[in-house]
């Protein structure tokens, strides 16, 4: 790419100091040809710029990465405010991050808004930074509005996809002058084209990663990582756990209170999970309501304890509903592997189900590690 773009100075070079050129200067001057091509060098130029700049945040492949580099690319083209940037960790959840930076520094911003769902429609049909003041006098609804206005917000970029809003980038007034210029406005248009892209493209892939419902690992990531994880625990002599976890009786609650109120459960326990777990772990579901997490460098006495955290944290959880629901309790099964397992993938589910199961027949509501004679009996959840 480089290439061609000195192949281009060389052109512009040769055509300027060309005899002819020279010996007409002044007519070409005088008709514009002149001013006309240095434009375009400037153009040029500029499109550069904005094309290695849109590299270096599309190279980045983690969304904090790719935040602070547009942070840094913005702020050496003008230096605003502030930079806040409001996204939808899963497209099928309200939820929302927020980040924002002064001057390059993270930093914390009053900014009370639970979800960017009001924005939609308007960004939809708009997809491209607006001024807020527009967009403030477009939508009509205070209550919406203000959170933004607070903290005198300029500009809004939006990040949309073929799911809809992703998020919103907010941008405030700049520090040295009072308004934005159009080329300024043009730059943001052109770079966010490569932010928005950026960030699609990550929590596209984070989303065939993650079980819909949940928000958890989905089964074949877990199955990836079990996989690479084998293989680790037999190269590096250390030891690792499986834990799988299946709600008790989870039949009774879609029986009797509905399957939303069943889905209801399951996300609440999901959020159990997450929280129990650390964040190298790997929480998942293995499907309908049993879950799995995957407990890399964790011997038997800590994946023990794991599991009756999580386990107790379970029976301690409320679940809110139209009326009353019963308390949730889940069985757990634990297997260890290390080098000396010689236990596949399937074997170390099967004897992690195995012990669940063995939790299943003595009671439910308690963990059980596999030791050898555990057998799968199958019994109704």
């Amino acid at each position: 790419m480089k290439d061609i773009f000195f192949e281009g100075d060389n052109r512009k070079d040769e055509f300027l100091s060309s005899p002819k050129i020279a010996d007409n200067a002044s007519l070409l001057q005088d008709i514009g040809v002149i001013d006309y091509i240095e434009s375009m060098d400037r153009a040029v130029n500029s499109y550069k710029s904005l094309f290695v700049r849109g590299l270096d945040i599309c190279n980045h492949t983690s969304i904090d990465e790719i935040i602070e580099a547009t942070v840094y690319q913005i702020s050496d083209h003008f230096l605003p405010s502030f930079l806040a940037f409001l996204w939808k960790p899963l497209q099928i959840r309200e939820d929302i991050t927020i980040k924002a930076y002064k001057n390059y520094k993270p930093v914390d911003m009053n900014l009370h808004i639970d979800s960017i769902t009001p924005f939609e429609a308007f960004f939809r049909q708009n997809p491209k930074p607006v001024r807020f003041c527009f967009l403030a006098s477009l939508l009509n609804n205070e209550e919406i509005v203000k959170p933004f206005q607070d903290i005198n917000t300029e500009i809004i970029v939006p990040i949309v996809g073929p799911l809809g809003l992703y998020g919103i980038i907010l941008i405030g007034k700049k520090n040295l002058d009072d308004e934005y210029s159009n080329d300024e406005l043009f730059f943001l248009h052109q770079l966010m084209s490569f932010v928005s892209q950026g960030i699609k493209n990550h929590l596209h892939y984070e989303h065939s990663l993650h079980d819909v419902k949940t928000g958890l690992y989905n089964h074949g990531f877990f199955l990836a990582r079990l996989t690479e994880e084998v293989i680790r625990t037999k190269r590096n002599k250390y030891c690792s756990t499986v834990i799988v976890i299946d709600v008790d009786k989870f039949k009774n609650f879609n029986d009797n209170y509905g399957h939303l109120a069943g889905d209801k459960v399951l996300e609440n326990l999901a959020q159990v999970i997450k929280k129990g777990v650390r964040s190298d772990d790997i929480p998942s579901r293995f499907g309908g309501e049993e879950f799995t997490v995957l407990l890399p460098h964790a011997d038997q006495d800590t994946a023990w304890n794991v599991a009756e955290r999580l386990r107790i944290n379970v029976a301690e959880m409320k679940v809110p509903w139209d009326v009353p629901l019963p308390h949730v309790t889940i069985s757990l099964g634990i297997f260890s592997f290390d080098q000396n397992s010689n236990a596949d993938v399937n074997t170390i589910i099967r004897r992690a189900d195995d012990a669940l199961y063995t939790s299943k027949q003595q009671g439910r509501n308690r963990c059980t590690i596999w030791h050898p004679g555990i057998t799968h009996q199958n019994m109704e959840g």
